[in-house]
């Protein structure tokens, strides 16, 4: 089509949208479509539009039109995300469930909530503790990020080490297919078999199969008490020495996260910690949790485990003010690190654990080799590591770098057996680099399921999968 004809079609598709969800549901303003043009990475795309349903109808009724119109819809929950899953496209309607957010049913004797896609992560979790209950998927963003969006790219956070990811508490999911039918998969029992788990294959897919509307939660009861550990290190290998004794002895932690080097002197430069030594190269910080009597001896364990070469102090606490004090350099390193220049490029890769101790080295030495700023930390006990490249945009030798050096990253995790993302997902920015893990046959299949689902290509167009060659 010509230019004044996608215009004229746009218009009518929005037309029909308006006397279907009402004309006080779709903004075209200048205001409103810049405030949805990005996620947390740097790219932007203004909308044409944004749209705020309010009801699983209402969802259904839009993407109808949308076929009808080939108009792209960019689903949208908080806009917390890192690759660009959020991200629209020339053209496109960005669909926000910010207004869907109803927690519809607190099952606690069957420790089930159900909820639309729009709640956010954190208040599920406060009413299933104000219950004894506790939902443990904890990506750093709960606060503010809403659980359809933990939904389609699968997000986890610190605790996904002994707890899961969010995939492990979706037992159903109500959600309209690309082609506009409506979809219940799963079911509200922790067994069940009956057909395909089209459950799993919706988390994660990053809203190109299907727009999730409400979910069923599986809940656990709240761990009575928790103890917390702060082991600093001489360097980096003396740390991921410890990960794998404290991963091949009998107690699995709660969390056992890793900050490198680099991330302790962003720590230092912001003066976010005061006791934080000059001599620490490396810092690993574990939790245990469970009944009294059991987290004791679990801490035990653990204290026995991070004791090595290496070890310059080992802290422990189990009051909430002391807890507090041991997790300061962690969770002040967001801001930390932004301090040290204007972009912060943000990858989360995984490998195997046994192969934690070579990623790090390897990191260190792109460092050297790219004359890059590289922050590393994360979630040890996993393998998952949040690498970060920090780059000035607009030095072009730099970026330069920073491409080669993600490039050469990638195929190193991809050498110790690892993933490209563990907890972020691929959008579209790590979308070129796909084929590097996934087979052209397999790739094929799941293309093959998208047309499937959305047949005219109108769910999240330009994420997880490379362009067709």
């Amino acid at each position: 089509m010509t230019k004044p004809e996608i215009h004229q079609s746009l218009q009518s598709a929005f037309q029909i949208i308006e006397q279907l969800l009402g004309p006080e549901r779709l903004f075209v303003d200048p205001v409103t479509v810049e405030a949805y043009a990005a996620d947390q990475t740097p790219q932007r795309c203004v909308p044409a539009g944004v749209i705020f349903p309010h009801s699983h109808e209402d969802v259904m009724n839009l993407v109808c039109v949308a076929n009808e119109y080939k108009l792209p819809l960019v689903a949208r929950g908080g806009g917390t995300g890192n690759v660009g899953g959020a991200l629209p496209v020339p053209g496109a309607l960005v669909v926000s469930f910010e207004h869907m957010d109803r927690i519809l049913e607190f099952d606690v004797d069957n420790r089930v909530m159900v909820v639309q896609s729009g709640a956010i992560t954190a208040e599920i979790d406060a009413l299933a503790r104000s219950r004894g209950l506790f939902y443990p998927p904890d990506p750093g963003s709960a606060a503010y990020c809403r659980i359809g969006g933990n939904i389609a790219m699968n997000a986890a956070g610190p605790h996904s080490l002994k707890y899961g990811v969010t995939r492990d508490y979706v037992l159903g999911l109500r959600a309209v297919a690309g082609d506009g039918k409506s979809l219940r998969t799963g079911c509200r029992t922790s067994k069940g078999v009956v057909g395909y788990d089209l459950t799993r294959l919706l988390v994660g897919s990053e809203g190109t199969l299907a727009l999730v509307t409400e979910a069923i939660l599986r809940l656990l009861p709240l761990p009575a008490t928790s103890a917390t550990l702060q082991a600093c290190y001489k360097n980096s290998a003396g740390a991921c020495a410890a990960v794998s004794r404290v991963m091949t002895q009998p107690v699995i932690p709660a969390v056992l996260e890793f900050l490198d080097g680099a991330a302790l002197n962003a720590v230092r430069e912001a003066r976010a910690v005061a006791d934080l030594s000059t001599e620490t190269g490396a810092m690993l910080i574990a939790e245990v949790d469970g009944a009294p009597a059991e987290v004791a001896r679990q801490a035990q364990a653990l204290v026995v485990a991070l004791r090595g070469p290496g070890l310059i102090q080992l802290k422990q606490a189990d009051t909430p003010e002391a807890i507090t004090a041991l997790w300061a350099a962690r969770h002040s390193l967001s801001h930390a690190v932004k301090r040290l220049a204007p972009l912060k490029i943000n990858e989360d890769v995984v490998v195997p654990v046994s192969r934690l101790a070579a990623l790090v080295a390897r990191i260190e030495s792109f460092a050297q080799t790219y004359r890059l700023i590289i922050v590393a930390f994360g979630h040890a006990g996993n393998g998952n590591l949040h690498v970060n490249l920090m780059v000035d945009p607009d030095n072009l030798r730099e970026m330069l770098r920073a491409q080669l050096c993600l490039r050469e990253l990638f195929a190193a995790v991809l050498a110790f057996g690892g993933t490209l993302s563990g907890e972020h997902g691929i959008g579209s920015e790590k979308r070129q680099f796909v084929p590097l893990e996934i087979q052209s046959e397999t790739l094929a299949l799941m293309r093959a399921i998208k047309q499937q689902f959305d047949p005219n290509g109108i769910l999240n167009p330009g994420k997880l999968f490379p362009d067709p060659l």
